[in-house]
């Protein structure tokens, strides 16, 4: 494990940052954009409708994967796999039962997305890791 220093923890800090910013605007484009303009199709309407669960199941887990990957922690491919699967898990209970008021009501198409983010954040992971060692 590399002990962090100053720089590395700015780095960390200035990419989650970015990525939550990502995160925010890609939101507010399918909310603002994509969902007006497509509603009436039905297949792209459940794809927008879930694009809010899928990008933050992999973004906030990339969020994860950044820390791993910049300090080089002994365990980062556990702390990635756990952290992907707590975040689909709060995302799944926000849909279940809403706790903070992101889920309006149930869609299990967004568990999926949800899911596939999830899923998704652990292969980007794995590719990355590989290339990088």
């Amino acid at each position: 494990m590399v002990k962090p220093n100053r720089k590395t923890a700015l780095r960390i800090i200035g990419i989650n940052l970015i990525l939550f910013a990502l995160l925010y605007g890609l939101i507010s484009f399918n909310k603002g954009i994509l969902r007006p303009e497509f509603n009436h199709i039905s297949f792209i309407n459940i794809l927008t409708g879930s694009f809010p669960n899928f990008i933050a199941a992999y973004i906030i887990s990339l969020g994860f994967i950044n820390v791993v990957l910049m300090r080089k922690l002994q365990y980062g491919r556990l702390i990635v796999h756990v952290s992907s699967v707590l975040v689909f898990t709060i995302l799944a209970i926000e849909e279940i039962h809403p706790i903070w008021g992101a889920s309006t009501y149930y869609d299990p198409f967004d568990i999926w997305a949800s899911g596939l983010g999830s899923i998704l954040s652990i292969v980007t992971f794995e590719l990355v890791a590989r290339n990088t060692h």
